[in-house]
């Protein structure tokens, strides 16, 4: 099953897909954090419409970012591939550490989402390490505290595709702390659609990154250092983890900033994230004024 919130009459509203057309389900849930919350109910009544040949089938539409309401941070885990770890190595500026044990885990700024057709706000006076990152994201179904791992994929609603778009001066310039350099509005698109688990295999996705139609990611989730079942399983130690919550898993090798030379991001540059499926992330960088009558310089 393919989820989605869509553009529909000037309104945001949740639907299931049924192949290229959306089938409106607000009379079900109000938003898809709504129908997380409605656990195995919800997802019986949103087959019920799928099936049901008398809900109209809607073409007029466009994505918006599947998650639209947060109640909280959007959580990653940083360094989830090895061959990601190891191609920056001594590129982190001073910043390097070992290979960690156990997952890495930050937060970024919900402000940063947008829908997965939108432009990406830009603006080099903000930062001049503009980077991509292609990742796959967890959205969390039933909630919880200390998730055994063998029980963690019973919490998963679905999962979607995420460009973590990191400003890496940003990164450095607060003690190595990736908040900031994480969290710029406008900057992280998120979609197309949710997939249920019922619809895929979490095991063995392939995501690739395009920048202006040159191949710049592609591994498999087969690479990571830590899967799915783990990083929910170390996230959720002592932290509950509620419906509807946002987990990137990070990203592979090849970014920007540690390709010699260095490729960053600039204005009219365009991203394409996918993973067959689920869909891709089509993203063209606009010039937004991010900076304001701000003194800040990063240099």
């Amino acid at each position: 099953m393919r989820l989605a919130s869509i553009r529909h009459q000037e309104q945001v509203v949740p639907a299931v897909m049924d192949g290229d057309l959306a089938v409106l389900i607000d009379d079900i849930a109000r938003d898809l954090v709504d129908l997380a919350e409605q656990g195995e109910a919800g997802i019986e009544s949103v087959r019920a419409a799928l099936a049901d040949p008398k809900r109209a089938r809607i073409a007029d539409f466009g994505y918006a970012a599947p998650i639209t309401r947060f109640r909280r941070d959007v959580l990653c885990c940083g360094w989830n591939y090895w061959d990601h770890f190891e191609e920056s190595r001594g590129k982190r500026e001073g910043q390097d550490v070992d290979r960690p044990n156990a997952p890495t885990f930050f937060t970024k700024s919900p402000g940063s989402v947008v829908g997965p057709f939108d432009p990406i706000a830009f603006d080099s006076t903000v930062s001049s390490k503009w980077d991509y990152e292609a990742e796959i994201a967890l959205v969390i179904g039933k909630g919880g505290r200390s998730i055994p791992r063998a029980r963690a994929r019973d919490h998963v609603f679905g999962i979607t595709l995420a460009n973590d778009i990191s400003q890496r001066d940003l990164q450095r310039r607060h003690g190595g702390q990736w908040l900031k350099g994480k969290s710029i509005d406008g900057t992280m698109p998120l979609g197309p659609v949710i997939v249920t688990p019922d619809s895929c295999n979490f095991d063995d996705l392939w995501i690739e990154c395009l920048l202006n139609g040159q191949r710049m990611q592609w591994a498999s989730t087969r690479q990571m250092a830590f899967p799915i079942d783990e990083i929910i399983a170390e996230l959720s130690f002592g932290m509950t983890l509620n419906p509807g919550d946002v987990i990137l898993t990070g990203t592979p090798a090849g970014i920007g900033n540690a390709r010699e030379p260095p490729v960053f991001l600039k204005e009219g540059d365009r991203v394409v994230v996918s993973v067959q499926g689920i869909g891709e992330l089509n993203n063209r960088l606009e010039r937004v004024d991010l900076r304001g009558e701000s003194e800040v310089s990063v240099g």
